[in-house]
């Protein structure tokens, strides 16, 4: 017997997103999700009109956060190096407050509307930071014998891997700081020109 309904939708969009990671979007059927929260599949209805919405809202949460660090002063003032080392710094940040939604987010596949748009809008976010390479690499701050390109692609290749790897509930895990710091002096050792 379902659990009388006490959900909030946030709470409810929390639970989604577990559940979506451990089995997969696709895997996940509205059946699970109301065994996993403890409540009817029509009290879900009550919140959202379906698991694509969830999916929706628990994506758009990831995004809206990763654009907001675009906005930011430390992403828009400055040298074009000191602002991508910034994003950078940022990026991985929000990739760690938002463990779940991100790593949501970068398992989309583009199965259905909602994850095409999703890609779509990673696109729009990579090809910003894309652009900060670009003119760090003009400015003759970046090394001139590492292609742009590639460089984009290895640095959100090392950024993106945190959501593999990083378990805060096993404890002892390194803090935010310190894996943003790890990440700045890895990939700008590599990037940076110094003169």
């Amino acid at each position: 017997m379902a659990k009388r309904d006490t959900y909030t939708p946030e709470s409810l969009l929390a639970v989604a997103v577990q559940v979506f990671n451990e089995r997969g979007y696709d895997g996940t059927s509205m059946e699970h999700l109301s065994k996993a929260a403890g409540i009817s599949k029509s009290s879900i209805y009550h919140h959202v009109k379906g698991k694509e919405e969830l999916l929706r809202l628990a994506i758009s949460r990831a995004l809206d956060e990763l654009f907001a660090v675009l906005r930011e002063p430390g992403a828009e003032e400055g040298r074009a190096i000191d602002r991508l080392e910034y994003v950078t710094r940022r990026t991985v940040e929000v990739l760690m407050s938002e463990l779940p939604y991100v790593t949501l987010l970068l398992r989309v596949r583009g199965n259905t509307d909602t994850e095409r748009w999703a890609m779509e809008r990673r696109r729009e976010f990579d090809h910003e930071v894309a652009e900060l390479l670009k003119r760090a690499a003009a400015d003759g701050d970046l090394r001139a014998d590492v292609e742009v390109r590639l460089a984009t692609r290895l640095l959100f290749g090392m950024i993106n891997s945190v959501v593999e790897w990083y378990r805060p509930e096993r404890g002892g895990a390194a803090t935010s700081d310190e894996v943003a710091d790890a990440v700045i002096a890895t990939a700008f050792a590599g990037l940076r020109t110094y003169r």
